[in-house]
């Protein structure tokens, strides 16, 4: 069995939320989709369940952290190419998201067993952070 993650993240704004997620390129599940959720489908294994803070404190007892003051998760999301990592940036920048301050000494590096690394980060509208990292194999 292929094991599924869900990412659960409290958005202040729905609408804003699934304007960024189909505007770099990913899918709506409707069927899990209602006034409090949008089921954004990363790949048929991941799937983020962006729920408004109303419904995401139905799941924790603790307060819900702004990301844009705090980091509570580093999302890292694989890219098949250096091409699709700068324009998921493009694209993020242009649906609501920014740019997310990422390490220069790790944007293009070459990794331990000789293989090419470019890297990038994003946040959506609510400061979520994506990093999107592409691995060539070493030659």
């Amino acid at each position: 069995m292929d094991r599924m993650i869900f990412v659960n993240l409290p958005v202040r704004d729905l609408a804003a939320t699934r304007r960024f997620y189909t505007g770099v390129g990913f899918a709506v599940n409707e069927t899990f989709s209602d006034e409090h959720c949008v089921c954004i489908v990363v790949s048929p294994t991941i799937y983020v369940m962006a729920l408004d803070h109303t419904r995401f404190a139905d799941f924790v007892s603790t307060p819900i952290a702004d990301p844009r003051v705090t980091t509570q998760v580093l999302n890292c999301l694989s890219m098949s190419s250096r091409e699709e990592t700068d324009a998921f940036v493009a694209a993020a920048l242009a649906n609501g998201g920014s740019r997310h301050r990422y390490p220069a000494d790790l944007a293009d590096v070459t990794g331990p067993e000789g293989e090419d690394l470019h890297g990038a980060a994003v946040t959506d509208p609510d400061g979520h952070v994506w990093e999107l990292r592409y691995m060539a194999p070493a030659l």
